[in-house]
């Protein structure tokens, strides 16, 4: 698509963006796109759909951002976001697109929209390796240039991930170049080297990016320089020049030893020793040289009675370098007439002529040396052969055999000193054959300490293993001998008990399975001691970290969560927060709940944990859900559930007014006899409220003047609906009595009412009563706490008011025709119309058994 797509995208949400291209209307793609940078906090926020669409807005996309519905804000979630894992390497040039889909406006356009995620400089340059190197011939040219494999790596973007290289501590002698925007890095030569002067170079090799805080990373360069054979032998100063030999020397005596030395290192600075052509037959004859050390010896017996002289030239030679020359010249002088002895007497402990002395001791003094014989030979002396940490000082005519430094018995165990006889005649040195050979032994102490093979041991276990299980064996040597190198192990003793070593083979063990999510690290130090007096120690850290299995399960806060939420709240209002933990890491503790059981409206969010509704809930309708949870880990290869219960009550709120019942319409009327006592019940309001609680409580109020409410003979109870006489009624209180009553709930804070008229005729008429027009009420509208000061009620006249009139006058005149005759029939008929009127009263208010078993009355 030419842009960075994120590479964690699951079929399941391309499949679920598929359907919706097919059922929605359209898809309004177009210059809508938003951008954010990577890392922000939970909250920041991304822009809003709100500047190109209408409302209502709904996210279907909610990995990396969720929206706000009554706004279209877009802010970022609880999962950060990474650019770099986001978007593949190969991308890191282009734009990080994350594709985004959306309902809008009520006609429901589903929209595609991108949001880019913006680079910050988060990553800090890194070299595959710590340390880099190189070799340079000592005899390159200034201005060479080598080739450094090992580029800094940035996984930023951009200016972020641009890295630029310099070096430090190079001391002038190197510098950089860097070629194709840092894809090519050369080291180049700025002065001559030279092996012989200095045969390595350290430097530090800086990977900088260019981000506006700047991140670095180091390499350290190692350059060695290499030998090349630009250095020629040359003899030592100690070469001798003059030997002298007696006349009877023996076959393969040591003559002298010619040294010569060259700079150069390996091949370049091999030495080969060889006598040069001129040398005379007899020299030939008589002397060989040892090409690799320089000896020169007796290649037969001598049996010379005179004198001779002669003259070896050695030639050293070397590639490519003309030969370096020395002349020695041997003088055989007669045999003696009585040889030398050399008489030792020894100062420290021996056996058999072997000295025993311990390893460490300062420059000792080892035996007493005397030479006897020949008084010819009064000018002789004794010396060392070779080279050996001994030395023989003359002393009183005597000499003294010690030590020249401490002895080693790990570097070597046995010492020979021979000893040989120097004697002189003039200037010239002869070597007379007498010679005593010494045998020394260096006996070992505990002067070295175990050494692991490894200073720390990296150990990866899966939990839940076999109580008995072999980790690993640590090994320790010891270049002592005998007790003094004998090794055991052992534990720190703050070590964890379930953790044993084999203190003679140093294999760890541990007795116990391993619980990662108790401990997922343990550090061990083993100790290895050695047998010595007193006895040496040293130690090893061993690291072992403890790999996860799925063992547990997802465990819910509590098994029982218990919710409450208002009715007709809109959809997807939260419900509450679902806890649920799992102590595995990774994917073996990666949740995911799921509704079951149950069909109501309710669906969980998984990235947040919450419990949210789908549609708008009714309590009058149901008032309280069951549900259960089920939690599910990603575990392989068997994942692990549990799960709980969700009681989640409806909250009722004031959203059903009372229903009145009784009386059951407003031109309804009831006709009470003068003759009823006061504080009777004339009759009954019934009304009901579909809320519950406070929203359900109802009162009954007469709304009127207070003029007009002190001077009705009717009262009605606030709680009971009752309307009762307050008082005996009188020739005044005859005729029709309109009652408006508001019937009010106790919802807070506004209550909700219904209002009703209750007609009342004050008559001794037995007849039926009936209005043909409901009242009218004529005051105020705000009947919830106001009390109306208009009058209770008025009845629109029927005819104008000069009909009235005549009707008034025609009744009137009717009235007097009639007087007599109800005159006397009023005795008669009184108990009777008495009678009548109290059946009627009762029959008007009787409300059926199954009605008041229905509507709950407080009488």
């Amino acid at each position: 698509m030419g842009h960075g797509t994120p590479h964690n995208m699951n079929w399941t949400g391309l499949l679920q963006n598929l359907l919706l291209l097919v059922h929605l209307r359209q898809i309004i793609c177009g210059s809508v796109q938003f951008s954010v940078p990577e890392e922000q906090e939970p909250g920041t926020l991304a822009g809003s759909l709100s500047e190109h669409f209408l409302p209502p807005y709904q996210l279907l996309t909610q990995d990396y951002l969720w929206l706000d519905r009554s706004t279209g804000n877009l802010y970022t979630t609880e999962l950060k976001i990474d650019r770099e894992i986001l978007c593949p390497e190969e991308t890191k040039a282009e734009e990080c697109i994350i594709l985004h889909y959306a309902i809008v406006s009520s006609s429901g356009e589903l929209i595609q929209f991108p949001v880019i995620i913006e680079d910050v400089n988060d990553n800090a340059p890194h070299f595959e390796n710590n340390e880099i190197h190189l070799r340079i011939s000592e005899d390159v040219v200034v201005g060479t240039s080598f080739l450094i494999d090992d580029q800094a790596l940035d996984s930023d973007a951009g200016p972020n991930g641009e890295v630029h290289y310099h070096l430090e501590d190079s001391g002038g002698v190197f510098s950089l170049k860097v070629e194709d925007e840092g894809l090519v890095i050369m080291l180049v030569v700025q002065a001559a080297l030279d092996r012989e002067t200095q045969d390595q170079y350290r430097m530090a090799l800086v990977a900088t990016d260019c981000g506006t805080e700047h991140l670095s990373a180091t390499a350290t360069l190692k350059v060695t320089v290499t030998d090349v054979n630009d250095n020629c032998p040359n003899f030592s100063s100690d070469s001798p020049r003059n030997v002298t030999i007696p006349g009877d020397a023996q076959k393969n005596m040591f003559v002298a030893q010619v040294r010569a030395t060259d700079s150069d290192l390996g091949l370049n600075a091999a030495i080969t020793y060889s006598l040069s052509p001129k040398v005379s037959e007899r020299a030939k004859k008589l002397f060989s040289l040892d090409s690799l050390t320089g000896y020169i010896r007796l290649t037969q017996d001598l049996r010379s009675d005179n004198s001779e002289e002669l003259v070896l030239k050695v030639l050293a030679s070397s590639h490519h370098c003309p030969p370096a020359d020395i002349q020695v010249t041997v003088s055989v002088l007669p045999k003696a007439n009585k040889e030398l002895t050399i008489k030792i007497k020894f100062i420290v402990d021996h056996h058999n002529q072997t000295l025993v002395l311990p390893e460490n001791q300062p420059p000792t003094g080892l035996a007493v040396l005397e030479l006897e014989g020949d008084s010819s030979f009064k000018g002789s002396s004794l010396a060392i052969e070779g080279e050996v940490p001994f030395t023989l000082n003359p002393q009183n005519g005597k000499y003294l055999l010690s030590t020249s430094k401490p002895l080693d018995y790990e570097m070597k165990r046995e010492h020979h000193i021979t000893v040989i006889v120097h004697g002189r005649s003039g200037e010239v040195s002869t070597i007379i054959p007498s010679r005593h050979t010494i045998r020394v032994l260096v006996a070992d102490v505990n002067d070295n300490s175990p050494r692991f093979l490894q200073s720390h041991y990296l150990l990866d276990v899966m939990e839940n293993n076999q109580p008995g299980m072999s980790l690993l064996q640590v090994s320790a040597s010891d270049a002592d001998s005998a007790h003094n190198g004998r090794v055991t192990y052992r534990l720190d003793k703050h070590t964890s008990t379930i953790f044993y070593i084999d203190r003679v083979s140093g294999q760890l063990s541990v007795s116990d399975s391993l619980d990662r999510e108790e401990q997922s690290e343990h550090k061990l130090i083993v100790f290895a001691r050695d047998g010595g007096s007193p006895p040496l120690e040293s130690a090893t850290t061993v690291s072992i970290c403890v790999l996860d299995q799925n063992d547990n399960a997802p465990v819910f806060k509590t098994p029982h969560f218990i919710f409450f939420i208002s009715e007709n709240v809109p959809p997807f209002t939260l419900v509450g927060r679902v806890g649920v933990t799992d102590s595995d890491e990774g994917e073996n503790g990666n949740t995911v709940l799921h509704v079951v059981n149950s069909s109501g409206p309710f669906v969980v969010d998984n990235p947040q944990g919450t419990l949210h509704t789908t549609t708008n809930l009714d309590r009058e309708t149901q008032d309280s859900y069951e549900l259960y949870l089920l939690a599910s880990d990603h575990g392989h290869p068997v994942n692990f559930t549990s799960t709980a219960r969700v009681t989640i009550f409806v909250e009722d709120i004031n959203d059903n007014q009372p229903k009145v019942i009784f009386p059951s319409s407003n031109s309804s009327c009831l006709t009470v006899s003068p003759t009823a006592t006061a504080g009777s019940m004339v009759t009954k309001i019934y009304a009901i409220d579909e809320d519950s609680g406070l929203n359900s409580e109802i009162t009954y109020t007469i709304v009127a003047p207070e003029s007009v409410k002190n001077s009705s003979p009717f009262q009605v109870d606030s709680r009971s609906g009752n309307i009762t006489l307050t008082q005996r009624l009188l020739q005044t209180h005859l005729g029709m009595h309109h009652l408006f009553i508001v019937v009010r709930d106790g919802g807070k804070p506004i209550p909700l009412f219904s209002t009703v008229w209750v007609n009342l005729l004050v008559n001794e008429s037995t007849e039926p009563c009936h209005l043909e027009r409901a009242p009218t009420w004529t005051g105020t509208t705000n009947l919830v706490q106001t009390p109306s000061r208009a009058p209770i009620c008025e009845i629109e006249a029927p005819r104008s008011a000069q009909l009235t009139l005549l009707a008034g006058m025609g009744l009137m005149l009717a009235s007097t025709c009639l007087f007599l005759v109800t005159s006397v029939l009023y005795i008669k008929q009184r108990r009777l119309s008495v009678r009548q009127k109290t059946r009627g009263q009762i029959d008007e208010n009787e409300i059926p058994l199954r009605g008041r078993d229905k509507y709950n009355s407080n009488d």
